[in-house]
Order: structure tokens, then sequence, then C-alpha cells
């Protein structure tokens, strides 16, 4: 303990979605929209939605046994769990005290960290701090959302946009040179009321803003979060790279929030980069908060777009506003 450890990042990754699948054909049997309405502005097509009687945790069990079993450790190894969440199924206990109950990480510490969806840049980030300065050996980072459970079903602008999911990564030392090069985090309190989904309070603002009386639904003013996303995706990678030294040229791949493919593209537009350098799981998978990015390098990852020695951005925006990026130089 408390020996500094020069290079800190990922040892394992694993993912998890529902078996349901929610298509855009179905929601058009809901509410007043149609599939190319929807896949023209979002670029989405269908999203994985739990059952009403799953809580959205069992998912984040499964990310994380998968992560532990990628990085060829157990739950007993684990030091420390971090669960992102901004849909959690207790206010208490935490997500992340069920998730190390139930794999039997008995020798974990546990809290969970809300970002809304740039969750796991934080928690990433947070965790990198207890392992660079040897205080913990292994942390387990679980992002995972039940967005379902908080999406007022009638609303046509926010119903279409959201998905159920679960992404987790074992956080440890890896090689010299490799691992995490540098993170950016950052917020905005006074843009929040943009992204809200009120808890245990609901003022009259926020109620008028739910036309069909569903007070704890998520709201959102997606013009404005539009043009806040493309600016501080741009502004949020470029600040991660001035800080390792590198470049856009040098990275090899970005894996970005999957928002909506407008902010996808217009970001990646703004920096230069091409559309075959940019990992798009939207289309199938919707927004998934704060399991989005870790689902996402996940499936780049199963699809032989990361390579060992390669430079990945991961970045990211949400309710808060929040935003967050990550340059790493791919140690496996």
């Amino acid at each position: 303990m408390n020996n500094l450890i020069n290079s800190v990042g990922i040892l394992g990754i694993g993912s998890s979605l529902p078996d349901k699948v929610l298509t855009n054909e179905d929601l058009e049997k809901m509410v007043d929209t149609s599939d190319e309405w929807i896949t023209q502005r979002t670029g989405i097509s269908q999203r994985r939605i739990l059952e009403e009687d799953e809580p959205g945790y069992t998912l984040g069990v499964k990310a994380a046994v998968s992560a532990l079993e990628d990085a060829g450790i157990t739950a007993e190894d684990v030091d420390l769990i971090i669960v992102t969440t901004e849909t959690p199924d207790y206010m208490s206990p935490s997500t992340s005290c069920i998730i190390q109950r139930e794999i039997g990480a008995s020798k974990a510490a546990a809290f969970d960290l809300n970002a809304a969806c740039t969750g796991f840049m934080y928690g990433m980030t947070v965790a990198q701090q207890f392992i660079k300065t040897g205080y913990y050996k292994y942390a387990l980072v679980v992002g995972v959302e039940a967005l379902s459970k908080a999406t007022d079903w009638e609303d046509r602008n926010t119903c279409i946009l959201f998905g159920d999911g679960a992404g987790a990564a074992v956080i440890g030392a890896v090689e010299d040179g490799y691992g995490i090069l540098s993170t950016y985090l950052g917020a905005d309190g006074s843009m929040g009321h943009n992204i809200t989904i009120p808890g245990l309070h609901s003022d009259p603002v926020e109620d008028a803003k739910r036309i069909h009386g569903k007070k704890h639904t998520i709201w959102m003013d997606g013009g404005a979060v539009l043009k806040f996303a493309v600016k501080i995706m741009e502004s949020a990678t470029n600040e991660a790279l001035d800080r390792c030294g590198l470049s856009i040229e040098d990275i090899n791949l970005v894996v970005p929030h999957q928002a909506n493919i407008r902010i996808v593209e217009g970001a990646a537009k703004r920096l230069g980069v091409s559309r075959d350098k940019v990992m798009i799981s939207l289309d199938k998978l919707g927004n998934i908060s704060s399991a989005s990015i870790p689902v996402a390098l996940n499936q780049a990852i199963k699809e032989g777009k990361l390579s060992k020695g390669d430079n990945v951005v991961l970045v990211g925006f949400g309710g808060g506003l929040t935003w967050g990026s990550t340059v790493i130089k791919w140690a496996k």
C-alpha cells in the first residue's frame, strides 16, 4: 500500500444488455412518431429494455463478472467498487453494495457516483487515483442504467432516445507507458435545468415540464443539450489530448457517449475525425447514459477495432451538466 504506480489502465472489460428489444416500429404503436422520423433525427433504430419487474442492478452484476473474467482476477481480489448510475434501484443501499454482495467481493469498499451520462469517465478517473497512489490494487467501475424505468413513454421527445444496459471495467496497474495518459473532467451546474429527473423532491417548475403528470421521469431540452454537447465533446477531447501531448492524428479510435448521431457526427466533424475512427453503437442500443461508453468500448474490442498500443479517446457529456474525456494507450 502507498507505493506510487506509474501507469494505470483497463485490465478487463465487460458488458450486459437486456434481452428485450424495443424497435422504432414498436414505438410507432405507443406514441405519435415514425421509424423515419426517429432514425433521421437520432440515428437510433432500436434499443434494449429491461422487463418491468427486472431490476437494473442485475445488468451491472453480469457486466462486472464479465470484466473480472476478462481481467483474470476474482471478486475477492477487488479492493473498490464504484458504480456510476443515475437510475439506481434503491436510494439505499447503493447499487455498488448490491453488486458487491451479488458477486462476492467481500473485501471491497463500495460507493455510487452520479455524473449522469459522463459517470463512467468520472468513475474511471476516481478509480485511477486510488490505484496510482497505491492505496488499492484493483478497482471495479460499473456503469449501469435502467433509463426505461425513468422514461415517460408518452413523451415522444425523450422516449425514442433511451435504453438500458451496463458496462464494467477493472482498473489496475499496467505496463509502463500504457494505460490512462490523461483525463479531463468538468461541470456547469448553471445548465443543469436542461436535463432533469426529480427524486425525493419535485418543485412546481419541474412538475410543469412533465405534461403527463409523471413527476419522476426524465425531461430534456433537446435543442439546448445538442448545442452544448457538440462543442463540449470537441473541447474536452482537445483538452485531454493537450494534457498528454498528443494530437487527434495520433488517435486510432474515438469512443464517444452514444447520445444522438447528430451530436456524434457534429463533434467528429469539428475534430476532423473520419467516421471510420468513431465507434458507433447507438443505432442498436440508444442512449444508455453512463453505460454507453464502456458498452461501446467493449463492442469495439470484440469487433477488433483496438489493439495493444493503439491510442483511444473516450469522451462524454451528460446531465448536471457534466463532461469528461480520457486518452488511453491500450494495454491489452
